[in-house]
């Protein structure tokens, strides 16, 4: 019989995989999701080994951040000319297969770099469904560094589809190294290689 804090647990983990998290109103500003956001990442516990209390808590915190993204748009742009060819069952293969690596690799470090710099947000704009959040960072080693935040708005939500980092794209760098190994080889062993990678952690 589950006790009472892990059906607290069961419930938030539930509600974000639907997008739904009581923690993540629907009508949040952009500012409020990236804040949302880092603030989920930057708490994730690193380093071995973890607690089951801590494992928990990790999930909880990853799904949180995962919601906050718009995955699917994240996919198609990453594959590029590449998504159309693929078939829908495949496209939810690889959606599947970038959220495990946002959750495993991407959130994690990010969240180191995130949790030891002061944040100093610039202006948030909006234009209909899309908006920009500004905010600089400054890094002990890499100096002053500017990112933004890209978000569309979805079912009455704000959701990231890129961050860039002194005006480079996340996404298309991303999509410049899958494409390399999808030219060089095949979409197939691009699977492989993401798989091969996840199963590292």
């Amino acid at each position: 019989m589950l006790s009472r804090k892990n059906w607290i647990y069961l419930t938030v983990f539930i509600l974000a995989l639907f997008e739904l998290s009581p923690v993540i109103a629907k009508e949040a500003s952009p500012r409020n999701t990236v804040e949302i956001l880092l603030n989920s990442i930057t708490n994730l516990k690193t380093g071995k080994p973890l607690t089951p209390e801590e494992v928990k808590e990790n999930d909880i915190l990853s799904y949180r951040a995962l919601a906050l993204l718009n995955i699917r748009e994240i996919s198609r742009k990453a594959l590029g000319k590449y998504w159309k060819k693929r078939s829908l069952t495949e496209q939810k293969v690889f959606i599947d297969l970038l959220s495990r690596m946002f959750i495993k690799e991407a959130f994690p470090n990010s969240g180191k770099f995130f949790s030891a710099l002061k944040l100093i947000y610039g202006q948030t704009t909006i234009n209909e469904s899309k908006s920009n959040v500004p905010l600089t960072v400054v890094h002990e080693k890499e100096g002053e560094i500017n990112i933004d935040f890209h978000l569309l708005k979805y079912r009455d939500q704000w959701q990231v589809v890129d961050v860039d980092l002194d005006e480079i794209s996340m996404r298309n760098n991303m999509r410049s190294q899958l494409y390399k190994v999808i030219s060089k080889n095949n979409y197939q062993e691009l699977v492989r290689r993401i798989k091969k990678k996840i199963t590292k952690y």
